[in-house]
C-alpha cells in the first residue's frame, strides 16, 4: 500500500510517500511545500493543491491520510490551516483517493507510545521507524511522515 501522509499547513505543509508492504515501512520520498507570507492566500492555496496533485499523480497513493486540524488560541492561523487542508482534500477528491483522518493524539501513540509525546521525540521515532540518517526536517515534514505511518499500522489492524 502507497500513503501519502501531509501534515497540512499554509506556510508549510509537509508531505510523505510511505510504502507500507507487511510489517515493511520504506519512506519513499518526503519534503515540505513552502509558500510565503508575502503571497495572497488564495495564491498560496493554489500552489498546495498543485503540489499535491502532481505527488497523487507521481506516485499514485492508496490512500490520502492528514492530521485532524488542532488549534489552541489562534482562530485566525486555524482558519488558514484549514483552507490548507481543504486544498489538499480537494485534490485527493479529484484524483480518487479515499481520505482517513487522524488526530495528533492517535499520531503520537502510534509512533511514540505516549500521547503527550515532543515533537523531538516524534521525529526521533520516525528516524528510528524508518531507518533514516537523520530525522527529517522542517518538523512539518516529520510529522507528515509521522501520519503515514500512524496509518499504516492503522490499516495494519484494521485487517
Amino acid at each position: 500500500m502507497t500513503i501519502l501522509g501531509i501534515d497540512p499547513g499554509i506556510a508549510r505543509c509537509g508531505w510523505a510517500v510511505l510504502e507500507a508492504r507487511g510489517v515493511k515501512l520504506e519512506a519513499r520520498d518526503f519534503g515540505c511545500i513552502e509558500t510565503p507570507s508575502s503571497m495572497e492566500v488564495s495564491l498560496r492555496l493554489s500552489v498546495i493543491y498543485k503540489e499535491i496533485t502532481k505527488l497523487i499523480k507521481k506516485y499514485s497513493p492508496d490512500a490520502l491520510v492528514l492530521e485532524e486540524l488542532f488549534f489552541n488560541t489562534n482562530a485566525k492561523t486555524a482558519f488558514v490551516v484549514g483552507q490548507a487542508r481543504g486544498a489538499v482534500l480537494l485534490s485527493g477528491a479529484e484524483n480518487g483517493l479515499k481520505n482517513y483522518i487522524y488526530t495528533p493524539l492517535q499520531v503520537k501513540i502510534a509512533v511514540t507510545g505516549y500521547g503527550r509525546a515532543e515533537k523531538e521525540q516524534v521525529g526521533k521515532m520516525v528516524k528510528t521507524i524508518l531507518a533514516l540518517e537523520k530525522i527529517p526536517k522542517p518538523d512539518d515534514t516529520a510529522d507528515a511522515l509521522a501520519i503515514a505511518i500512524t496509518h499504516a499500522f492503522s490499516a495494519k489492524m484494521a485487517k
